[in-house]
């Protein structure tokens, strides 16, 4: 089991940038691909980036490339998404999302293949 807590969100004017956390509890964390959803108001729930477990790469909605990038530190159990450049349009509510363990994706930005959810932290670019 793994139990996501998400942090770091906030009202910022567009061009700014935030540092969202996901801290997670367990002993599983390593082994658990990563990845960042985004939900806007009336929207279904969009793939941002995800990260693989054992060095299997990092992944990117063409909406943020360049713009947002996803890490992990596998020793204090935390993932990371650093935004630059916000714009409106990544208003969201965001979510940190887990996949079991060992598994990987075959559709990165699939929300099926997340096993577990954090609570959300609120993003608002204005």
């Amino acid at each position: 089991q793994v139990q996501l807590v998400e942090s770091g969100g906030a009202s910022v004017q567009a061009g700014g940038s935030l540092r969202l956390s996901c801290a997670a509890s367990g002993h599983t964390f390593g082994w658990h691909s990563m990845g960042w959803f985004r939900q806007a108001p009336g929207k279904g729930r969009e793939g941002v980036a995800a990260i693989y477990t054992g060095g299997g790469g990092t992944f990117y909605a063409d909406s943020v490339k360049g713009r947002f990038t996803i890490s992990r530190d596998n020793a204090n159990k935390r993932l990371y998404l650093q935004m630059d450049n916000l714009q409106s349009e990544d208003t969201a509510m965001y979510y940190c999302a887990a996949v079991g363990v060992g598994w990987i994706p075959a559709t990165w930005s699939s929300p099926a293949e997340y096993q577990y959810w954090g609570q959300g932290t609120q993003v608002t670019v204005s």
